[in-house]
């Protein structure tokens, strides 16, 4: 089934699921009270996001120079860089490093980079267990599901659903608390700690001028992912740079007040590269794998590039009325709501995802949510005319707005049929389109031309 079919029965099926709408707006009426104490901590939150959005724009601009100054100083403390050109590619170079090292288990942490380019099947192949580490997204690795939001992998499932999953998939008892189940999973993943060769995570900002990951997080999943393996790989995109390590101090805040609505997030780890002489923490070896898949294409759009600024907070997810109705699996890509309906057709293909772009209201909530002030609904729209300008369009469509014109350019044309034939064209081309839960409208027996001509006699 083509993606657009896909999204389109998926969107119905969900929106119309009350138990699963119940689930997603509690959760969210849960983020959305948080966020609105964490903005407190700010005396001027414009001047901040704008201070943000500039840095991310000076940054996008000049990608090369600040990801070369990275890698420069990353090098420089014993790290090993590698670009990857796609999600095959970076496979292909982290399955060399997992091969060299023997490994039996992967201890990952939560990271979209590896969902984009889906690492856990891909090493799983080669029969090595790769365990997330994250709580939300263990329990949907259980479920042999991706993430159903950026921030919040679990968002769509209830407490009950979560005891639920335990208790088929391990056994545990089916009235178990979340405390309970915080418990049993501890006691696991100590295990898988001590015995993985390698630790894998993503990385929320790349600091340019000292060479580090900077990796932020509520649970310390991914500080242990790191301290106890003795090879870490960070798989991190390209645009996640910043310039400088001061620059934490407004990103790492802004970034945890629209993702969780924390002052500062519980957990903030800098990574310079492998354990340094007389250091006794650290692996022993550390690489980066700097990912593009399609984010060059997205930085060649003028406009659309500003994207490319996202922190990946998920507030545009929380906003977004759409992704409030059909949840965050609907869309069928690693990055969902708006920021994903921008991005994902440079990165997973115009003609399979380009449909996302056209699943908005265009309300404008997403841009005014936005820690780093991207113009989220304007970039959408952007897409569109984009998308219809090269090409990107069913042949089905320039008809209708042939015939539509032809129509419209002439009035003996517009009233040539009657009502009949025009009610009759709607049901047969339209109904489809229209959707089958709204009635499609009916056209009156006389038109306001003719009324206005038997009213006034003037002809």
């Amino acid at each position: 089934m083509k993606q657009q079919e896909q999204f389109l029965e998926n969107a119905e099926s969900k929106t119309f699921d009350a138990e699963h709408h119940r689930k997603l707006l509690f959760n969210i009426g849960q983020y959305d009270k948080k966020v609105v104490d964490g903005k407190k901590q700010y005396s001027n939150l414009e001047l901040a996001k704008t201070r943000a959005a500039a840095l991310k724009h000076k940054v996008i601009e000049n990608l090369e120079r600040y990801l070369t100054d990275f890698e420069s100083a990353f090098k420089k403390r014993g790290g090993q860089v590698i670009w990857a050109q796609d999600a095959e590619e970076a496979i292909k170079e982290i399955n060399k490093i997992l091969s060299k090292k023997n490994t039996k288990t992967v201890v990952k942490a939560k990271s979209m980079t590896t969902e984009e380019i889906h690492f856990n099947k891909a090493v799983e192949k080669d029969g090595i267990e790769s365990v997330e580490t994250d709580l939300g997204e263990y329990i949907v690795q259980l479920r042999d599901e991706p993430p159903y939001h950026i921030v919040t992998p679990a968002m769509h499932l209830s407490k009950e659903d979560v005891a639920k999953t335990f208790n088929e998939k391990q056994g545990t008892p089916i009235d178990w608390t979340p405390q309970d189940i915080v418990a049993h999973v501890r006691k696991l993943l100590r295990e898988k700690y001590t015995k993985a060769e390698v630790g894998v995570t993503g990385g929320n900002f790349l600091i340019a001028d000292i060479g580090a990951v900077a990796v932020t997080e509520n649970e310390g999943n991914a500080l242990n992912s790191v301290s106890h393996p003795k090879t870490t790989i960070a798989i991190v995109g390209i645009e996640k740079i910043i310039p400088t390590l001061t620059d934490l101090d407004l990103f790492w805040s802004l970034l945890s007040t629209h993702g969780t609505g924390q002052i500062l997030t519980v957990y903030n780890n800098i990574l310079t590269g492998p354990r340094q002489a007389g250091e006794v923490d650290g692996p022993e070896e550390m690489y980066v794998v700097l990912l593009d898949n399609g984010r060059t294409e997205l930085l060649a759009q003028k406009e659309q590039r500003r994207a490319l600024s996202c922190i990946r907070c998920g507030a545009c997810l929380n906003g977004c009325p759409i992704y409030k109705n059909i949840g965050g699996h609907a869309y069928g890509t690693t990055y969902s709501g708006p920021i994903g309906s921008v991005i994902s057709p440079y990165m997973n293909g115009i003609d399979e995802y380009k449909h996302l772009s056209f699943a908005s209201s265009l309300c404008g909530k997403c841009t005014e949510v936005c820690p780093v002030k991207i113009d989220l609904h304007h970039l959408l729209l952007l897409n569109r005319k984009d998308f219809v300008q090269e090409g990107h369009k069913a042949k089905s469509e320039d008809l209708i707005w042939f015939a539509w014109k032809a129509a419209m350019m002439k009035r003996k044309t517009m009233e040539r049929g009657g009502a009949k034939t025009k009610n009759f064209l709607l049901r047969q081309f339209f109904k489809k389109t229209w959707g089958e839960r709204r009635e499609l409208p009916v056209v009156a027996a006389k038109s306001f031309n003719e009324i206005w001509k038997e009213r006034t006699g003037i002809k």
